[in-house]
Protein backbone atom coordinates (compact mmCIF):
# COMPACT_ATOMS: atom_id res chain seq x y z
CA UNK A 1 0.00 0.00 0.00
CA UNK A 2 1.80 3.47 -0.98
CA UNK A 3 0.79 6.25 1.31
CA UNK A 4 1.67 8.54 -0.94
CA UNK A 5 -1.01 7.35 -3.83
CA UNK A 6 -2.10 10.65 -4.73
CA UNK A 7 0.18 11.25 -7.17
CA UNK A 8 -0.82 8.30 -8.89
CA UNK A 9 -4.26 9.24 -9.66
CA UNK A 10 -6.42 8.84 -10.88
CA UNK A 11 -6.05 5.50 -12.30
CA UNK A 12 -6.77 5.78 -16.34
CA UNK A 13 -9.75 2.69 -16.19
CA UNK A 14 -10.19 -0.26 -14.75
CA UNK A 15 -8.48 -2.36 -17.06
CA UNK A 16 -5.30 -0.64 -16.47
CA UNK A 17 -5.77 -0.49 -13.02
CA UNK A 18 -6.27 -4.30 -13.16
CA UNK A 19 -3.06 -4.87 -15.11
CA UNK A 20 -1.23 -2.42 -12.44
CA UNK A 21 -2.35 -4.45 -9.66
CA UNK A 22 -1.58 -7.96 -11.91
CA UNK A 23 2.18 -6.75 -11.47
CA UNK A 24 2.12 -6.42 -7.91
CA UNK A 25 0.38 -9.91 -7.83
CA UNK A 26 2.94 -11.22 -9.56
CA UNK A 27 5.54 -13.51 -8.36
CA UNK A 28 4.09 -13.99 -5.15
CA UNK A 29 4.17 -17.37 -4.05
CA UNK A 30 0.62 -18.43 -2.71
CA UNK A 31 -0.19 -21.09 -0.34
CA UNK A 32 -2.48 -22.94 -2.90
CA UNK A 33 -3.26 -22.82 -6.10
CA UNK A 34 -4.65 -19.53 -6.72
CA UNK A 35 -8.11 -18.97 -8.55
CA UNK A 36 -9.43 -14.78 -9.51
CA UNK A 37 -13.11 -14.46 -8.49
CA UNK A 38 -14.46 -10.57 -9.57
CA UNK A 39 -17.10 -9.02 -8.00
CA UNK A 40 -19.62 -7.92 -10.19
CA UNK A 41 -19.76 -5.70 -12.45
CA UNK A 42 -16.72 -3.26 -11.29
CA UNK A 43 -14.76 -5.61 -9.87
CA UNK A 44 -14.41 -7.99 -12.78
CA UNK A 45 -12.47 -6.14 -15.89
CA UNK A 46 -10.09 -5.56 -12.60
CA UNK A 47 -10.17 -9.13 -12.54
CA UNK A 48 -10.06 -9.82 -15.74
CA UNK A 49 -6.99 -7.86 -16.48
CA UNK A 50 -5.28 -9.76 -13.62
CA UNK A 51 -6.63 -13.35 -14.70
CA UNK A 52 -5.26 -12.82 -18.01
CA UNK A 53 -1.96 -11.35 -16.68
CA UNK A 54 -1.28 -14.01 -14.62
CA UNK A 55 -2.65 -16.92 -16.71
CA UNK A 56 -4.93 -17.41 -13.81
CA UNK A 57 -8.83 -19.19 -13.76
CA UNK A 58 -11.16 -16.76 -13.45
CA UNK A 59 -14.96 -16.90 -12.47
CA UNK A 60 -17.32 -13.99 -10.58
CA UNK A 61 -18.33 -14.31 -6.78
CA UNK A 62 -21.69 -12.52 -6.50
CA UNK A 63 -22.06 -9.75 -3.97
CA UNK A 64 -24.47 -7.18 -3.90
CA UNK A 65 -24.70 -4.14 -1.56
CA UNK A 66 -26.88 -3.01 0.38
CA UNK A 67 -27.21 0.63 0.42
CA UNK A 68 -28.85 3.25 2.95
CA UNK A 69 -32.07 4.29 2.40
CA UNK A 70 -31.01 8.05 1.99
CA UNK A 71 -28.05 7.23 0.68
CA UNK A 72 -27.90 4.13 -1.57
CA UNK A 73 -24.34 4.76 -2.28
CA UNK A 74 -22.84 4.18 1.02
CA UNK A 75 -23.05 0.75 2.27
CA UNK A 76 -24.82 -0.55 5.33
CA UNK A 77 -24.06 -3.81 4.56
CA UNK A 78 -23.64 -7.02 1.91
CA UNK A 79 -24.94 -10.40 0.83
CA UNK A 80 -23.53 -12.65 -1.17
CA UNK A 81 -24.30 -16.57 -2.19
CA UNK A 82 -24.82 -19.06 1.07
CA UNK A 83 -26.98 -16.73 3.04
CA UNK A 84 -23.99 -14.76 3.82
CA UNK A 85 -24.42 -11.11 5.23
CA UNK A 86 -22.19 -8.48 6.27
CA UNK A 87 -23.56 -5.44 8.40
CA UNK A 88 -21.71 -1.97 8.98
CA UNK A 89 -22.89 0.23 11.81
CA UNK A 90 -21.94 3.80 11.15
CA UNK A 91 -22.80 6.17 13.73
CA UNK A 92 -25.83 8.45 12.04
CA UNK A 93 -26.38 6.28 9.55
CA UNK A 94 -27.22 3.13 11.39
CA UNK A 95 -31.11 1.49 10.97
CA UNK A 96 -33.38 -0.70 12.50
CA UNK A 97 -32.75 -4.59 12.12
CA UNK A 98 -36.00 -5.37 10.65
CA UNK A 99 -35.76 -1.96 7.66
CA UNK A 100 -31.78 -3.77 7.55
CA UNK A 101 -33.01 -7.11 7.01
CA UNK A 102 -35.68 -6.16 4.08
CA UNK A 103 -33.40 -4.90 2.08
CA UNK A 104 -31.35 -7.38 2.57
CA UNK A 105 -33.76 -10.07 1.54
CA UNK A 106 -34.35 -8.06 -1.49
CA UNK A 107 -30.48 -8.25 -2.31
CA UNK A 108 -30.39 -11.94 -1.57
CA UNK A 109 -32.81 -12.34 -4.70
CA UNK A 110 -31.11 -9.53 -6.97
CA UNK A 111 -27.27 -12.19 -5.99
CA UNK A 112 -29.51 -15.44 -7.02
CA UNK A 113 -30.78 -13.87 -10.54
CA UNK A 114 -27.62 -12.27 -11.20
CA UNK A 115 -25.72 -15.43 -10.08
CA UNK A 116 -28.11 -17.33 -13.20
CA UNK A 117 -27.59 -15.02 -15.39
CA UNK A 118 -23.84 -14.35 -15.25
CA UNK A 119 -23.59 -18.43 -15.52
CA UNK A 120 -26.05 -19.78 -17.84
CA UNK A 121 -25.65 -23.71 -17.90
CA UNK A 122 -21.95 -23.39 -16.10
CA UNK A 123 -21.36 -24.34 -12.25
CA UNK A 124 -19.17 -22.35 -10.13
CA UNK A 125 -15.73 -23.25 -10.29
CA UNK A 126 -14.47 -24.90 -7.02
CA UNK A 127 -13.08 -23.09 -4.55
CA UNK A 128 -12.43 -26.09 -2.32
CA UNK A 129 -8.45 -25.97 -1.18
CA UNK A 130 -7.84 -22.97 -3.30
CA UNK A 131 -6.13 -19.58 -2.94
CA UNK A 132 -9.39 -17.24 -3.62
CA UNK A 133 -7.97 -13.93 -5.14
CA UNK A 134 -11.18 -11.58 -4.56
CA UNK A 135 -11.16 -8.41 -7.07
CA UNK A 136 -12.91 -5.57 -6.85
CA UNK A 137 -12.81 -1.67 -8.43
CA UNK A 138 -12.28 -0.24 -5.00
CA UNK A 139 -12.70 -0.53 -1.64
CA UNK A 140 -14.78 1.85 0.44
CA UNK A 141 -16.77 1.04 3.43
CA UNK A 142 -15.37 -2.63 2.81
CA UNK A 143 -18.66 -4.05 2.96
CA UNK A 144 -19.08 -6.20 -0.24
CA UNK A 145 -15.09 -7.66 0.24
CA UNK A 146 -15.97 -8.67 3.90
CA UNK A 147 -19.28 -10.51 2.39
CA UNK A 148 -17.93 -11.82 -0.40
CA UNK A 149 -14.35 -13.23 1.43
CA UNK A 150 -16.86 -14.91 3.72
CA UNK A 151 -18.59 -16.40 1.03
CA UNK A 152 -15.24 -17.62 -0.49
CA UNK A 153 -14.40 -19.39 2.39
CA UNK A 154 -17.69 -21.03 3.10
CA UNK A 155 -17.24 -22.59 -0.45
CA UNK A 156 -13.84 -24.17 1.08
CA UNK A 157 -11.26 -21.42 -0.14
CA UNK A 158 -8.21 -22.48 2.04
CA UNK A 159 -6.47 -19.10 2.02
CA UNK A 160 -8.39 -15.51 0.75
CA UNK A 161 -6.96 -12.41 -0.59
CA UNK A 162 -9.03 -9.38 -1.23
CA UNK A 163 -7.47 -7.30 -3.61
CA UNK A 164 -8.51 -3.86 -5.14
CA UNK A 165 -6.08 -1.18 -6.87
CA UNK A 166 -7.73 1.58 -4.48
CA UNK A 167 -9.50 1.44 -1.04
CA UNK A 168 -9.93 3.61 2.08
CA UNK A 169 -7.71 3.33 5.07
CA UNK A 170 -10.45 2.34 7.27
CA UNK A 171 -11.44 -0.49 5.08
CA UNK A 172 -8.34 -1.71 4.19
CA UNK A 173 -7.17 -1.88 8.29
CA UNK A 174 -10.48 -3.76 8.80
CA UNK A 175 -10.44 -6.05 5.82
CA UNK A 176 -7.21 -7.52 7.41
CA UNK A 177 -9.22 -9.30 10.06
CA UNK A 178 -11.14 -10.74 7.14
CA UNK A 179 -8.34 -11.92 4.47
CA UNK A 180 -5.30 -13.80 5.20
CA UNK A 181 -3.72 -10.78 3.19
CA UNK A 182 -5.50 -7.46 1.92
CA UNK A 183 -3.49 -6.10 -1.38
CA UNK A 184 -4.50 -2.61 -1.97
CA UNK A 185 -2.19 -0.26 -4.40
CA UNK A 186 -3.28 2.87 -3.55
CA UNK A 187 -5.40 5.02 -0.25
CA UNK A 188 -6.08 8.20 -0.76
CA UNK A 189 -6.90 10.19 2.16
CA UNK A 190 -9.56 11.38 2.44
CA UNK A 191 -11.09 9.19 0.57
CA UNK A 192 -14.49 10.00 -1.20
CA UNK A 193 -16.18 7.48 -3.78
CA UNK A 194 -13.95 4.49 -5.81
CA UNK A 195 -15.52 6.15 -9.13
CA UNK A 196 -13.20 9.69 -7.92
CA UNK A 197 -9.92 7.70 -8.06
CA UNK A 198 -10.67 6.79 -11.82
CA UNK A 199 -10.54 8.89 -14.92
CA UNK A 200 -12.69 6.86 -16.95
CA UNK A 201 -15.67 4.66 -14.93
CA UNK A 202 -18.48 3.66 -17.38
CA UNK A 203 -21.80 1.65 -15.71
CA UNK A 204 -20.85 -1.63 -16.83
CA UNK A 205 -23.58 -4.33 -18.36
CA UNK A 206 -24.43 -7.57 -17.97
CA UNK A 207 -23.38 -8.40 -21.23
CA UNK A 208 -20.28 -6.66 -20.70
CA UNK A 209 -19.00 -9.31 -17.91
CA UNK A 210 -20.37 -12.36 -19.78
CA UNK A 211 -18.35 -11.37 -22.78
CA UNK A 212 -15.24 -11.10 -20.11
CA UNK A 213 -15.99 -14.62 -18.61
CA UNK A 214 -16.37 -15.88 -21.96
CA UNK A 215 -12.84 -14.43 -22.92
CA UNK A 216 -11.37 -16.03 -19.65
CA UNK A 217 -13.15 -19.32 -20.36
Amino acid sequence: MDPNCAEALPLESRAKAGAELARRLAGIHWHAPPIVLGLPRGGVPVAHAVAKALHLPQDVLVVRKVGHPDHPEFAIGAVAPGNITVRNRAPGLDIQDDRFEALAAAKRIEVERLEKRLRPGRPALSLTGRTAIVVDDGLATGATMRAALDAARAMGAAYLVAAAPVGSRQAVAELSGDADEVICLYCPEPFQAVGCCYAKFPQLRDSDVLAMLSDAA
